[in-house]
């Protein structure tokens, strides 16, 4: 790999407070918009009300707890615009994400949250060691997804150079980061792997290449991903955590030490609770990531249930932030496949299968019900350099692809090897499942 970028603090005043510090600042912001969503949002006055809460019974972040939840159905059933807690006319851009159900979640930004969104990617540009010296090439999405706009935003209040590149079109895009020089590069995790192979498949090197960083995010990816696309793009993969309800990319960040993302705690606080109970879940506990987001004017949400898995740690990281990190995303609830009474994600799948060498990063799984039987099929690609091997050594190979699921996971699914390029790509988020069962 190339030499190691340096990453660099971009807000000390805040990425390095103390835990008592920080405290203190969020419960100062958690007060004030305790009682500006009560005072100008109807759907938290009711729920407030409905559990005889006031917001002077809020006095510090130790009360977060007494606090109602946020769902996505609650933005589903006060679309377009009746999460909003300031005049229409202060809000300056509308987001949304479809989801795969329902009508859009529509998220509305003021000035303000804007700029406090720029500021977040600043500081997690800074952790990928990005300056006004670099060239940020971005191949996230435009438009109502808040990936593009969101790294194009904070990567120009950086000051670096930006290459609004978007999503699609990928010979456009190697040629562009060939002769633009791009030092970094944004977009999805199963992007940066897609863009390894087409340059692979068009005979362009690496070497051709200046990148030096990719920042990763959108879904959730696998240790061993990172190992293969910092091995195919020969840079550092890192990645970013957002969501369009929160703030889009920014809300956390990987640093050089790749060790867990530091949550923007500023601006964000974060919860981890149990997907059942929903009771808060200490530091370490694996559960469900829940944010309250205390400096947005627009549309801020209390305790927003992400549904995301995974856990917090609050010990300083040795980059010398505070921050609380966040782990690795292992899934989301309604990802989350259970299969013979197994919880199973997607990417518990992906590290068993990169676990082993000879295959690609392309994989399907299908899941069925048989008999009354829940069965796994995963399609897996194998290398173009293995393709062509005897029936006996594919044979092995399939075995052990499914030994290491089973190890992984504990229980068994029926592996199948598939001829290199024949998984269907992605150029946006990966569709890595398709679940043929009536439930």
């Amino acid at each position: 790999m190339k030499s190691r970028v340096k990453d660099y603090i971009y807000s000390p005043q805040y990425e390095c407070l103390s835990r008592s510090e920080m405290q203190a600042l969020q419960s100062e912001r958690l007060v004030k918009l305790v009682k500006r969503v009560y005072d100008n949002v109807a759907v938290y006055r009711a729920k407030m009300d409905a559990i005889k809460l006031k917001p002077e019974d809020i006095r510090s972040v130790d009360d977060l707890y007494k606090l109602p939840f946020t769902t996505k159905q609650d933005l589903r059933n006060n679309y377009p615009f009746g999460m909003l807690c300031a005049p229409k006319e202060e809000i300056v851009r509308l987001h949304a994400s479809s989801g795969t159900t329902g009508k859009l979640t529509v998220v509305g930004y003021s000035q303000n949250d804007l700029d406090v969104w720029a500021e977040c990617v600043c500081r997690a540009l800074g952790m990928a060691g990005v300056t006004k010296e670099d060239t940020v090439h971005v191949a996230y999405g435009y438009g109502l997804f808040t990936g593009g706009l969101g790294l194009h935003d904070g990567a120009t209040k950086m000051g670096a150079t930006v290459v609004p590149a978007s999503s699609g079109n990928t010979k456009r895009q190697l040629s562009l980061l060939r002769d633009f020089g791009a030092t970094a590069i944004a977009c999805t995790p199963s992007y940066a792997i897609y863009l390894g192979t087409e340059m692979e498949n068009n005979g362009i090197s690496v070497d051709e290449l200046k990148l030096k960083v990719g920042i990763f995010g959108a879904e959730p990816w696998s240790d061993n991903m990172r190992k293969e696309i910092e091995r195919t793009l020969n840079i550092d993969a890192l990645d970013i955590y957002g969501l369009s309800e929160i703030s889009g990319p920014g809300v956390a960040m990987e640093c050089m030490a790749k060790n867990g993302s530091h949550v923007q705690e500023d601006h964000f606080i974060p919860e981890i609770v149990d997907p059942v109970t929903l009771e808060p879940l200490p530091y370490g506990e694996k559960g469900e990531l829940v944010f309250t987001t205390i400096t947005k004017t627009g549309q801020p949400l209390v305790r927003y249930r992400t549904r995301d898995i995974t856990s917090l740690n609050a010990e300083k990281c040795s980059c010398g932030r505070t921050t609380v990190r966040m782990n690795k995303v292992l899934g989301r609830n309604d990802d989350m496949l259970i299969i013979r009474g197994v919880n199973v994600f997607p990417s518990q799948i992906e590290a068993a299968i990169m676990n082993v060498s000879g295959v690609a990063p392309h994989y399907m799984i299908y899941v069925d019900r048989v008999d009354n039987l829940d069965v796994m099929e995963i399609h897996v690609e194998v290398n173009e350099s293995i393709s062509s091997d005897t029936v006996g050594s594919l044979e092995a190979l399939r075995k052990k692809i499914e030994s290491e699921i089973h190890s992984y996971l504990g229980i068994s699914a029926r592996v199948r090897l598939v001829e290199p390029n024949t998984v269907q790509r992605s150029e946006g988020k990966a569709v890595r499942v398709i679940d043929k069962r009536k439930i």
